[in-house]
């Protein structure tokens, strides 16, 4: 067995384990926490295109109900098209709710498989430890201010700034919006928290590589998860990519534990 086989093999491991009314509940507060310009739905696909940023989750089919797979390859072929009006390449997001039928008719056609990322839920049942710089951090409300230091952090190209700004302006749930910095050398982290009912995602987490090492992702991350429980969110919710194994390890210490996994599939040229 190979290495792409085994990867394959623990993931369909992972999601056949999932709780499908969980996968349901955490897909939809995603959704909402990383709105999509475009929204379309065909049958229970839900087709998201944003036309001023590349983010997978933006560009992507969705589909919702693992028994809708009616005309499938018709309509992959509509979707195809959808995206090319926006610049796309077609994406397949394959969660545990794609409909296994759709699974294998991609697999049958060599679609190819890009990242793979573990949705990951704390509890905020109980209040977190204090530290004391952490009590000094409230989010801003400042977005243009929070873009650029988000840019800066994660070295993106300056180019996304509109596109980014537009995604989080666009947010319905409250939004935190948090930024650490050093008096002289600027931005040393950045994370955007979206309270949705009693959920609340914590989103867009960035340190600058001159601050790793130092505890600043476990600062903003609890002054992230704090601010979620002040505000009557009992869950949070995370989602890592397996190949980011510091972001990972940072999750899994601060209480996270897996519920799913997604990966994004599309033709191979």
């Amino acid at each position: 067995m190979t290495v792409t086989d085994t990867a394959i093999l623990r993931f369909r491991e992972k999601n056949a384990m999932a709780d499908l009314a969980s996968v349901r509940r955490l897909e939809a507060v995603g959704f909402r926490a990383w709105p999509a310009a475009s929204t379309q739905y065909d049958g229970s696909w839900l087709i998201r295109l944003n036309a001023g940023h590349p983010s997978k989750r933006l560009n992507s089919v969705n589909p919702l109900d693992p028994s809708d797979v009616r005309d499938m390859a018709v309509r992959l072929e509509k979707a195809a098209k959808r995206f090319a009006d926006y610049g796309r390449p077609l994406l397949v997001r394959q969660t545990p709710l794609t409909p296994p039928a759709l699974v294998e008719l991609m697999d049958h056609e060599g679609w190819g498989r890009v990242g793979e990322t573990a949705v990951m839920v704390a509890d905020l049942s109980e209040p977190l430890s204090m530290d004391p710089d952490g009590l000094e951090h409230l989010p801003s409300r400042d977005v243009g201010r929070f873009v650029d230091a988000r840019i800066r952090v994660s070295g993106d190209d300056p180019t996304l700034k509109p596109g980014l700004t537009e995604i989080i302006n666009a947010i319905i749930p409250e939004a935190g919006l948090f930024i650490f910095e050093d008096p002289d050398s600027g931005p040393t982290a950045v994370s955007l928290a979206i309270h949705d009912n009693d959920l609340a995602g914590i989103l867009q987490l960035a340190v600058a590589p001159q601050s790793r090492g130092r505890g600043t992702g476990t600062a903003i991350l609890h002054s992230s998860m704090r601010w979620a429980r002040l505000r009557g969110a009992k869950r949070v919710w995370v989602q890592a990519e397996l190949d980011n194994e510091p972001a990972g390890a940072l999750y899994r210490k601060a209480g996270f534990s897996e519920v799913y996994r997604y990966i994004y599939r599309g033709p191979v040229a």
